[in-house]
């Protein structure tokens, strides 16, 4: 799998542009930095209830 060139990120962009319109991007990337937030919070609840309990 090759990465991503700048040719094919540009047409990623403009296709998200012309589906979610240039008016709803902001709110689209608020919503997804949250999430973002979110997902990686219970993660991070997930792991600390994972670890055995230190011995005394």
């Amino acid at each position: 799998m090759t990465p991503a060139g700048p040719v094919q990120l540009l047409i990623v962009a403009l296709v998200v542009i012309v589906l979610f319109g240039s008016n709803k991007l902001p709110d689209v990337a608020r919503s997804i930095g949250r999430s973002m937030r979110i997902f990686k919070s219970e993660i991070n609840e997930m792991n600390k209830d994972s670890d055995p309990a230190p011995k005394n």
